[in-house]
């Protein structure tokens, strides 16, 4: 048995039902993905793109901007908020209307769903960082804010 607050009540819970949300759907059941190498692919965005996870509610990937490179401003719609965790290399991003803002290893950067943002390589080596997206990414919801001339 699991004791859980709930509208300032304390709940009793059957440890199974920790893997139901409040209403009671079924969510997922815990796990372990061990390290794998995902295909790298470049994007239209200007930078590499390595798809870690994915389920309804959560995409996970590893994108690389190299030296001297600025991706496309673009935004995500239908309530797709993004967050960035830099894990290597130094970078300027720009979101919305907040002033450009160098960025390092071990920072975290939030951006809300229909929000512009555009991230800038500005060290010697590969900007790494990761993505989570919340709903998960699809391509319907990525906005190209830069389309290229016919």
């Amino acid at each position: 048995m699991v004791k859980a607050f709930e509208n300032n009540i304390i709940k009793t819970f059957n440890y199974h039902s920790i893997f139901h949300d409040i209403n009671g759907e079924k969510m997922q059941q815990p796990k372990i993905i061990k390290k794998i190498t995902p295909k790298e692919y470049f994007t239209s965005e200007r930078c590499y793109v390595a798809e870690n996870y994915s389920t309804e509610t959560v995409s996970i990937a590893r994108a690389t901007v190299k030296p001297g490179v600025t991706t496309k401003a673009h935004h995500l719609k239908n309530s797709v908020q993004e967050i960035y965790i830099i894990t290597s290399g130094k970078g300027k991003v720009q979101i919305g209307n907040l002033e450009p803002t160098e960025v390092s290893p071990g920072d975290v950067v939030v951006i809300p769903a229909n929000t512009s943002q555009k991230i800038s390589n500005i060290g010697k080596s590969d900007l790494v960082f990761y993505c989570v997206c919340t709903p998960r990414f699809t391509e319907e919801c990525y906005i190209d804010e830069e389309p290229e001339e016919p």
